[in-house]
């Protein structure tokens, strides 16, 4: 790979990490919720997640995943059911009670539902199938396909990374958590339409199959 065709893939994967998204709904969860730690925490969770779609894309799972239906269509509905809870937990939130869980919120907890929201996004395969097929050679080294694989990985990381220390700072934290039940109920509320529209899609996908 040289260095343009690098530089190429890293600015799409850039592209893809800074899109809004369930994602960024997380990641600033994580740092409402438990500050600075938790928001790193979340970040490399999340680039985990996509570092395992990308790898899995490079050695050509993700593609039979889109080649067989049935099993695509469960990773939906299992992604589309997480966000829901998701979206549920979020819309229930309430000033007073909440404030105390934020406190108490684990790494554990941001790290479980960054991965997820990665991992069980349906549409991460498809976008890594339609980037990679630009990249992967026939006969491609291991040493090769690690780079495509590291980049996605580390750019995902990397952007998360910026976004929980920039909204960690003192200005930015104190207006999140003076709003943080608001900010709760948007996102909630995009999180409930977002799964809402995977399980209306997957069906109506399987129906007509």
């Amino acid at each position: 790979m040289t260095l343009i065709e690098w530089a190429s893939l890293a600015t799409v994967c850039l592209a893809g990490a800074a899109s809004p998204g369930p994602s960024l709904a997380v990641i600033l969860n994580a740092v409402v919720r438990g500050h600075r730690g938790s928001g790193l925490v979340a970040a490399w969770s999340h680039a985990a997640g996509v570092g395992l779609y990308a790898a899995a894309t490079v050695f050509g799972i993700s593609t039979l995943l889109v080649l067989q239906p049935r099993l695509f269509a469960l990773i939906q509905l299992a992604g589309a059911a997480y966000l829901l809870r998701m979206a549920l937990q979020l819309l229930r939130s309430s000033a007073s009670s909440d404030l105390e869980e934020s406190e108490k919120q684990t790494t554990q907890r941001a790290a479980r539902d960054a991965f997820a929201v990665a991992f069980l996004n349906p549409k991460l395969a498809v976008f890594m199938l339609a980037l990679f097929s630009q990249f992967i050679r026939p006969g491609a080294t291991l040493g090769e396909s690690a780079v495509l694989v590291a980049t996605a990985t580390a750019i995902d990381g990397l952007w998360y990374s910026i976004v929980a220390l920039t909204l960690a700072r003192g200005a930015w934290l104190a207006a999140l958590r003076r709003n943080a039940m608001h900010i709760d109920r948007i996102f909630g509320a995009l999180l409930g339409l977002l799964a809402l529209s995977i399980i209306g899609f997957t069906l109506s996908g399987a129906l007509g199959a």
